[in-house]
């Protein structure tokens, strides 16, 4: 993880190509620890092109996580199969997507 603090959130660039099972616990308990004393995170998932289920719980506890303490979770630079799965879940009307960290951060101080 590539960890940037801004002015309206902490960026995260996820490194990894896949969130699967296999790794996902790993992650989450990585983003656990990074996200303990922050209230809006962003998260950049432009290199990840394949994701699957176990992925997906990842980002729905770091937002209940976050959720608990009036901040906020999104997500930018989804790749098409990842923003497909997205669609496909409903997981878009869940955490907010955005096209750039640029559209995200400014969506934090709305």
């Amino acid at each position: 993880m590539i960890i940037t603090k801004k002015n309206e959130a902490t960026v995260i660039e996820v490194e990894s190509t896949t969130l699967t099972a296999a790794n996902a616990k790993e992650f989450k308990a990585a983003l656990e620890k990074e996200i303990e004393n922050e209230t809006n995170i962003l998260l950049d998932l432009n290199r990840i092109t394949f994701i699957d289920s176990s992925g997906l719980g990842v980002f729905l506890s770091c937002l209940k996580i976050l959720s608990k303490k009036n901040g906020d979770l999104k997500i930018c630079n989804i790749t098409k199969p990842v923003r497909v799965l997205f669609e496909l879940v409903r997981l878009h009307q869940v955490i907010e997507v955005f096209n750039s960290q640029e559209e995200a951060l400014a969506a934090f101080g709305k």
